[in-house]
């Protein structure tokens, strides 16, 4: 029973460092409001990828992570048809409060720059290829 809740301790250490890292880069000291940031862009993130790229991403998030960015997921539906920035972050703001998290824009600069903190550099160039050129200039 040990070594279970070790990995759950584990992974909430690990969600709680990307937590932290997160309002680092959006200068704020909010938990909630950058769980609610991470999950509107990973979920925006994983809808506009295809299937493969997005379960490939998906295995290199922190477990705990990976439960959020999986929520709700329906992959038959991938990938979404934003086909410019605009659209990537209208679907980023239906998953944030108006007047409390922020810009849409703001919010998937600070989380394309914490994925590209802790995932491979393969992978971020796997996952940039599959967006539109304009959503691409997010990433740092």
């Amino acid at each position: 029973m040990t070594a279970v809740v070790s990995v759950f301790d584990s992974t909430l250490k690990t969600t709680n460092e990307w937590l932290h890292e997160l309002n680092q880069t959006l200068g704020r000291d909010d938990s909630q409001q950058a769980y609610r940031i991470l999950r509107a862009v990973l979920m925006a993130l994983r809808d506009r990828l295809t299937v493969e790229e997005a379960t490939d991403l998906g295995a290199q998030l922190p477990m705990l992570v990976r439960g959020v960015y999986y929520e709700g997921w329906n992959p038959s539906k991938n990938p979404t048809r934003e086909r410019n920035v605009e659209a990537f972050l209208n679907h980023v703001a239906e998953n944030l409060v108006d007047q409390v998290d922020g810009d849409p824009e703001q919010a998937a600069r600070a989380v394309f720059q914490l994925l590209a903190g802790h995932i491979t550099e393969g992978q971020v160039e796997h996952v940039k290829a599959n967006l539109p050129a304009d959503v691409q200039t997010l990433w740092p």
